[in-house]
Order: C-alpha cells, then sequence, then structure tokens
C-alpha cells in the first residue's frame, strides 16, 4: 500500500514537472516579439534582444504565474478542508472579489496605499469576504449552502467593483483587464513582493498538515484526540487567506485553479495532506501557466486574461463537482415563502399602478438637474420615454421569469441570472457580434437565444434523471455562470470593445433605447404571456409536492421541461433586449408572494408589476445619481438584489 502511494506521487510530481517545464519554455516564446524555442535557448544566455525581453519582461511574468497558481492551489485545498466542501476555493467563496473590490476603492480613494500596500488592502477585503461566508453559511458549514453563500457574496462584491469601475472611470482604466486576472508584469516588482510572502505562508501550511488531516476526521474526534480546533481552524483561515489576497494585489482576482488542482490531485490517488499541499502547489503553477499559454495561442498579439481562460476551463470542472456534490443530498421540498393572509388583488394592483405612475412621472420630468413637464418635446419624448416603457417591459418579463422558475423547481433561489441563463445569453449575443461584426441590433436575440438554449440544455441533461432537484440546479447555475462569464470577457478582449462599453453591456442598461426597441419589446411579450399565463394551474399543482401532483394526474417532467423552455425563452428576449440585467427575477416574486400568497395567476400579475416598478425605479436612480452620467440599472438592482438575496439564504433552513 505504501509502495503504491510512493508510486503515485512519483508520477505526479515527475508528470507534473515535466509539463511545467515543457509549457515555461512555450511561455517564454510567447508575445508580440517573435523568435523560436531554439533561438531562445541560444540568445537567452548572451546579451542582446532575446535576454532583454526574457529577463525584463516574460520571466517575471513566468515567475509569478508558477507562484500565483501554487498559492491559489494550495489556498483551495485547505478551504475545502477546512469547509468540508469540495465546492470550495478562493473563487467560489467570494474571496477573491472580495480583495479585488478594496483594491479598487483604494486605487479611488487612497492610491498612495495601493501603490504602496496593495497587499494590505487586498488582505482587507479577503477577510471581510471570509468573515461574511462563515456568518451565513452556519455552523455545520453545509456545502451547498457554503457554495451559495460564497456565489452571492462574490455576485455582491463584483456588483460594487461594476459600479465604482464606472463612477470612476478615469481611476480605474488600468484596472478592467487586471480585475480579469492577467499575469503581465512590466517589472520584477510583484514577484519580489509576493515570493517571500507565498513561501512563509506555504510554509506555514506545510506545519499544520498533520493537524488538519486530524481536523478531516471530524471536530468531535480531533478535540478528544487533544487538538485546539479552534486554533487550527483560525491559523488555516489565515494561511488560506494570506495565500489569495496575495495572489490578487498582484495577479489580480484569478478563479478555479484553488477548486480544480486539488481534485486533480485527489483522483491521482494522493492522500495526506502533506503530500496533497506539495503537489497542489506544483499542478496549480502548471494549470496557471497552461490557461495563459493556452490564451496568447487563441488570441496572439493580444493579451486574454489568464483569469477567463481558468474560468472557461475550469466551468464544466465546476459543473461536474456540482453535479456530483448535489446527487448526494436528499431532495427536499423547501418551503417558498408567503402569506396564509393574502391581500386582495383589488387593493394591491391599485397601489402598484399608483406607485408606477408616481415613479414614471418623476423619470420622465427629471433629468438629475432640471424638471421639464413637456412630455412631448422632443428631448423627453424620444429619449426618456421609449426608455420608460422599455424598462417597465423588461422588468415585467424578468419578474413572470422568476415566478415560473422558482415554482418549476420548486427553489426560492432559482432565477435567469443564478441559473446562468442570463450571462449564457449575454455571452451568445457578443458572440454573434465577435463573428459578425456588421450585423445590425436587431439580431441579437438571435445569439442570445443560442447562449440561453445551450444553459437550459445543460441544466436538463444533467438534472433530468435527478427530477430537477433544486439545489442541483441552482449548483448547475453556478457553473453556468461562470462559463458564460469568462466566455464574455474572452470575446469582449477579442473584439476590442471599449472598456466602458463593455461594462455597460455586462453589466444591462436601458441606455439610449428608442421607439423601435419598446416595439420589440412588446412583441416579445405578447408572444410570451401567454403560455407564461397556460402554465400557472400546472404550477399550482406542483407546490403541494410532486407526490401530490403525480397523484393528480400531472405529468411532472414534462410540465418542468415545458415551464423552462418558457421562463428560459423569455429571460432570453430580455437580455437580447437590455443585456444582462439580473436579480428582478428573485425579488420581484418573493416580494409578491408575501403579498399574495402561493397562486401563481395573481403572483404572476402582482410580480409582473413590482419587477416594471423595481426596473423603472432601477432605471431613474443610474440616471440621476450622477447626472449627466449613467450608472446601468443592472448594477443598481443587483446593489439592491445581492442583499436581499443573503438574506434569504439566512432565512432558508
Amino acid at each position: 500500500m505504501q509502495g503504491k502511494l510512493k508510486a503515485k506521487s512519483f508520477v505526479s510530481l515527475a508528470g507534473g514537472f515535466f509539463l511545467l517545464f515543457a509549457l515555461s519554455v512555450i511561455h517564454l516564446t510567447q508575445g508580440q516579439a517573435d523568435y523560436s524555442i531554439s533561438e531562445l535557448l541560444s540568445g537567452v544566455w548572451t546579451e542582446g534582444r532575446i535576454q532583454d525581453i526574457v529577463t525584463s519582461l516574460r520571466l517575471p511574468r513566468l515567475t509569478i504565474g508558477i507562484l500565483a497558481g501554487g498559492a491559489l492551489a494550495v489556498s483551495g485545498a485547505v478551504l475545502q478542508t477546512l469547509t468540508n466542501n469540495p465546492l470550495a476555493s478562493p473563487g467560489t467563496l467570494g474571496i477573491n472579489a472580495g480583495a479585488f473590490f478594496f483594491v479598487v476603492i483604494s486605487t479611488i480613494f487612497f492610491p498612495a496605499l495601493v501603490g504602496g500596500f496593495p497587499f494590505v488592502t487586498a488582505l482587507l477585503g479577503a477577510v471581510l469576504s471570509s468573515l461574511l461566508v462563515i456568518g451565513l453559511a452556519g455552523k455545520q458549514m453545509d456545502p451547498v449552502r457554503v457554495a451559495l453563500t460564497g456565489m452571492i457574496i462574490a455576485l455582491l462584491f463584483s456588483s460594487m467593483t461594476g459600479t465604482m469601475q464606472l463612477l470612476f472611470e478615469n481611476e480605474t482604466s488600468g484596472l478592467f483587464l487586471w480585475g480579469s486576472g492577467t499575469l503581465v508584469q512590466l517589472n520584477w516588482g510583484g514577484t519580489q513582493f509576493a515570493a517571500p510572502v507565498i513561501f512563509v505562508t506555504f510554509a506555514a501550511v506545510l506545519l499544520l498538515a498533520k493537524p488538519m488531516d486530524t481536523l478531516s476526521l471530524g471536530e468531535d474526534i480531533a478535540s478528544s484526540l487533544g487538538q485546539n480546533v479552534r486554533m487550527v481552524k483560525l491559523a488555516a483561515w489565515t494561511t488560506a487567506i494570506v495565500l489569495a489576497a496575495t495572489t490578487v494585489s498582484v495577479v489580480g482576482p484569478i478563479g478555479f485553479i484553488g477548486l480544480m488542482a486539488p481534485h486533480i490531485v485527489r483522483m491521482m490517488g494522493i492522500r495526506g495532506h502533506l503530500q496533497i499541499l506539495i503537489h497542489s502547489f506544483l499542478w496549480g503553477s502548471v494549470m496557471l501557466i497552461g490557461a495563459d499559454v493556452l490564451g496568447r495561442l487563441i488570441q496572439p498579439g493580444q493579451e486574454v486574461p489568464a483569469g477567463a481562460m481558468t474560468a472557461l476551463i475550469g466551468g464544466p470542472w465546476l459543473l461536474y463537482l456540482a453535479w456530483k456534490t448535489a446527487r448526494s443530498m436528499k431532495r427536499g421540498e423547501r418551503q417558498m415563502g408567503g402569506t396564509t393572509k393574502p391581500v386582495r388583488l383589488k387593493m394591491l394592483v391599485p397601489i402598484l399602478v399608483g406607485s408606477i405612475v408616481i415613479i414614471t412621472t418623476l423619470a420622465l420630468s427629471y433629468n438629475g438637474s432640471a424638471w421639464n413637464f413637456n412630455w412631448l418635446s422632443p428631448v423627453v419624448w424620444d429619449f426618456r420615454v421609449p426608455r420608460v416603457l422599455t424598462a417597465f417591459i423588461v422588468g415585467i418579463m424578468l419578474a413572470i421569469t422568476g415566478v415560473i422558475l422558482q415554482g418549476v423547481l420548486r427553489n426560492p433561489l432559482a432565477d435567469a441570472s443564478v441559473l446562468g441563463v442570463t450571462s449564457m445569453g449575454g455571452a451568445g449575443a457578443l458572440l454573434l457580434l465577435v463573428v459578425f461584426p456588421a450585423i445590425p441590433q436587431a439580431f441579437l436575440p438571435l445569439g442570445a437565444t443560442f447562449g440561453a438554449s445551450l444553459a437550459l440544455g445543460i441544466i436538463l441533461l444533467t438534472a433530468w434523471k435527478n427530477n430537477f432537484q433544486p439545489m442541483l440546479v441552482a449548483l448547475m447555475g453556478i457553473a453556468i455562470s461562470a462559463f458564460g462569464s469568462a466566455a464574455t470577457q474572452i470575446l469582449v478582449v477579442k473584439a476590442k470593445l471599449a472598456v466602458a462599453s463593455a461594462l455597460v453591456w455586462l453589466s444591462g442598461s436601458t441606455y439610449a433605447k428608442g421607439w423601435d426597441d419598446v416595439q420589440f419589446a412588446l412583441i416579445l411579450f405578447a408572444l410570451f404571456i401567454w403560455p407564461a399565463v397556460y402554465i400557472t394551474r400546472s404550477l399550482d399543482t406542483l407546490t403541494f409536492g410532486d407526490d401530490v401532483a403525480a397523484g393528480l394526474g400531472l405529468n411532472i417532467r414534462s410540465t418542468r421541461v415545458f415551464a423552462l423552455i418558457v421562463g428560459v425563452a423569455i429571460s432570453t428576449a430580455a437580455v437580447s433586449i437590455v443585456g444582462t440585467i439580473g436579480f428582478i427575477g428573485l425579488v420581484a416574486p418573493h416580494i409578491a408572494r408575501r403579498l399574495v400568497g402561493f397562486r401563481h395567476l395573481p403572483l404572476m400579475l402582482s410580480s409582473g408589476l413590482i419587477g416594471g416598478l423595481l426596473l423603472v425605479t432601477a432605471d431613474f436612480i443610474g440616471r440621476i445619481l450622477i447626472a449627466p452620467n449613467d450608472i446601468p440599472s443592472g448594477l443598481v438592482v443587483a446593489l439592491i438584489g445581492t442583499p436581499y438575496l443573503l438574506y434569504l439564504l439566512k432565512k432558508m433552513r
């Protein structure tokens, strides 16, 4: 047995070092200055052009890639043990996003601090993210709960980061590429800072290997064996956070290395934390350098973010892990929340309509600095009126999508953005723009439909046999969303889109919508509202649970497939009009359910009105807050929606 473990360890180390060496040689030949491997091997030893390029630019990039990949992998291995969660990593727990947000804030308001102490600001953000995960996930550290909490925290920090980047475009102009994770190094400064911190922290982690072996047996057993569990966990959390913060401060937030590398090592048969940590460092380096090599092969002469490449590769891996994790869980029928004393629609609808009239009046009459009640004037009639109408119609569509998805999956966290449909729809639309740059905007729905259909196909394929287990679908959504976001980042770079316009598209905006958009939105709304209303009776039946619904003669699988197709179609239509706006479909149905109860027809009506009200309000706030500049309404909604999502997760038991 011991001999087999040693043999597996030797194969893993030998294979890892060979791959790292081969990738490193290729890595050193890539870039705008072209030379072959033979020229590299002969010219690097003598003074001249090749030596200057290698020592000043490419070798620092290679070195920091090796260090960052190893640090992220070790951090992920430690976090997976601490949370007892195979889905844990600095990226999936929101640690990277929190660290990057603090770096952005410091860049804007305290530029001298970032210049001198980037690690300190990144560390503060990483610590805050970790505390939020620990506090909100609960003492039990349920794997799915931890994964969802981390995803939501990452969304919260990402939304706030996007807002800051748009509000302070000049101050953060150099952070878009870096914020996607890039190994670009202009000198040895980053390596000189990161190397000692990573090596010292890695040594500390190795000292914790035996205590973590004991801790992995369970806290009760570890305590009975005399271990100070609290101190071991505190030390392990500290090392994992420091490793993650160090990499973010130098190369930006790079995800999935910490998720994939430890799993690959375990799949090779490596056992015991000492060996797992050592091998994870090596394979994390291999994976990050390999991702950087692949990115520059895809787009020679341009900088494709390494973080986007790791997400592109890691998304399917997370999909597999999520499927494996959720399959081991019992199905469980979650309560959707609601009220036993619903408000009558005769009372609620006039209140909602009155609120819509008030906010619409404000939106049409105020531009952030002056009032104009002449709504027939060109500036109002041609620009504000179609913008407000588009926001209202799209808000209704997104809210109806949320009602359908939450009802059919019996999952209070279901929404097109959470399930990855919005992300993939945006990526599909952007792909169409990249492949056919001159294509009219009216054809964007085709690309969005392709991306959203792909997301739906993955969900149907993976969840069909498990009868659409709610948490399985939610975890599938995390993986699909990550893949779609990575694909979008790569397409933005490939299309050479301006940073600001790319951020606006990724965030979702009703900016510059005209009467053609209103007409298009009305056509799509009229097309999809009837099948949405048609399935409300089936959704009412599903409220009682699968067994009761089947006993009443409902074909559960067919109903779920049809409802999913309708929901995805409506969300795809919304994405094609305004981009990737999320959370309306999550927040509006929950508010409505607390007012009108569980019946889906009144729920759909009230949710639609609330969704329209929310998006018009978000668009108005985004338009006047920093007038004459705009904040995309998708970011305003996300800043409201993510705290609400955290609240829902806290309430779920």
